[in-house]
């Protein structure tokens, strides 16, 4: 299989030109060999959550917390939804073309990158104002958490921490999909200035060769990254057992019963209704 793809300057010297595309079909295949993989071991899994005991105790000790505890704002989900259709469109306008189904990709394209780049700095900012910024990151300090995740997945009872609001598969994902995008983003805003565009003059010439090459690379493998990506995030959205994490997304709360389910209360602290 061959990884990059080679080209000639004028002067006949070897450039880089891009990312080969085999690269997106071991993406997608390697997307389809998880979720098989995945789905096979979940028949075999425990995957726990509290037992009901525990649970009923809680939630008998917390009689104040509302019924419903809301999960993500209207201003969450809507950047998580309009990130979403734009990040759909990316795709298909990426690689329908590579597989075959021709048609005019590029305007769609660039301006699909536009609207995810205005929602990732909206989102930057409103993270690190109005949400708590760190809760979505992983560290050195959630070791502990991994070590009890993974012995209860061996059906095992450790006194290991729960998760906070986000469970620790969830903040690998975003910290994967935060450098995949980034990188897509970044390298795709400098492509812009190649193609006619209503915002500034064309100019093919800003870097050389070998700069574009690099450029087209990094934005070849951020983009097959993403294909991957995006299969998991809709496959474990759809799963049942993550079912009540994607209802929240579209409505913007989960249960009581959920909350104290899955969740530390120590780490993910509720406001008491007054």
């Amino acid at each position: 299989m061959d990884f990059l793809t080679w080209g000639r300057n004028p002067w006949d010297q070897a450039i880089l030109t891009h990312v080969s595309w085999d690269l997106f079909w071991a993406s997608l295949f390697a997307g389809v060999v998880f979720l098989i993989a995945h789905a096979s071991y979940m028949v075999l899994s425990a995957h726990r959550k509290r037992h009901a005991s525990e649970t009923d105790a809680m939630e008998a000790a917390r009689p104040d917390l509302p019924e419903r505890i809301v999960r993500h704002s209207m201003v969450a989900r809507m950047f998580h939804w309009v990130m979403a259709v734009a990040m759909f469109v990316l795709l298909v306008t990426a690689f329908f073309p590579i597989v075959g189904i021709k048609f005019a990709w590029v305007t769609w394209h660039w301006a699909a990158g536009l609207v995810l780049s205005a929602s990732i700095l909206f989102h930057i900012i409103h993270a690190s104002f109005w949400l708590n910024f760190w809760s979505i990151w992983v560290g050195p300090s959630d070791i502990p958490e991994l070590k009890a995740e993974v012995m209860r997945e061996f059906g095992h009872e450790v006194p290991g921490p729960r998760p906070g609001k986000y469970p620790l598969g969830n903040r690998l994902y975003h910290l994967a999909i935060v450098l995949a995008g980034l990188s897509v983003v970044a390298t795709g805003l400098f492509m812009m200035v190649r193609v006619r565009t209503p915002f500034f003059t064309r100019n093919p010439y800003l870097f050389s060769d070998g700069a574009w090459g690099l450029t087209y690379v990094l934005h070849g493998m951020a983009g097959v990254s993403l294909v991957g990506l995006v299969i998991a995030h809709v496959y474990f959205a759809l799963r049942p057992e993550k079912w009540w994490i994607t209802k929240s997304m579209i409505l913007g709360w989960i249960t009581r019963r959920q909350y104290l389910e899955h969740h530390d209360p120590e780490r993910w602290e509720i406001s008491r209704p007054r």
